[in-house]
């Protein structure tokens, strides 16, 4: 079985979290497959070793598990955007609706060098709006948006569009 088939398999669907009418896509089981994860960072790493990516910038939580793979795999900085309140030292923060409530992310002040190309990784692209918050955080730090890379794209609520600004580059390994 193919790596893409492998990965469908794995992924459950959590009806009504975290609200009533939500199908969760939950990746947790994926993580119990050690050589499965091999292959997924495998495959995303193929995707953008031939690119001049200078840092990976994952999204909390779920963004950090294979995004921190992928950047330890390509040898470049993993950069972690978090929830309000989170992180230790200076930040700058973005403000957001989701498809589902309201959100702020922060990075790190000096997280992005200015120049720097970097993938935003995240586990999941829904109505685009935590990936739109993070390239806007990355943007104001000086920093270029290459692309976005997520394991899952749930096709249906167009998340793809909110991103077109800033990169044709947006990848799914599997798409609903």
């Amino acid at each position: 079985m193919d790596t893409i088939k492998k990965l469908s398999a794995k992924i459950r669907d959590v009806k009504d979290f975290p609200k009533p009418g939500i199908v969760f896509k939950d990746i947790t089981p994926i993580l119990s497959d050690s050589e499965l994860c091999k292959e997924i960072t495998r495959l995303m790493v193929d995707r953008y070793k031939s690119q001049n990516i200078d840092a990976i910038v994952g999204i909390e939580s779920r963004g950090f598990l294979f995004g921190m793979l992928l950047a330890y795999e390509l040898n470049i900085p993993f950069v972690p955007i978090r929830k309000a309140g989170k992180l230790p030292f200076r930040t700058i923060k973005h403000s957001y609706d989701l498809e589902y409530g309201s959100a702020t992310m922060e990075i790190h002040e000096d997280a992005i060098e200015k120049g720097w190309n970097v993938i935003i990784h995240d586990d999941l692209l829904a109505t685009g709006g935590t990936a739109d918050a993070a390239a806007q955080l990355v943007n104001t730090l000086g920093g270029n948006v290459k692309g976005f890379s997520f394991l899952i794209d749930l096709t249906f609520l167009n998340g793809k569009e909110m991103l077109k600004k800033y990169t044709s580059h947006i990848e799914a390994l599997i798409s609903y």
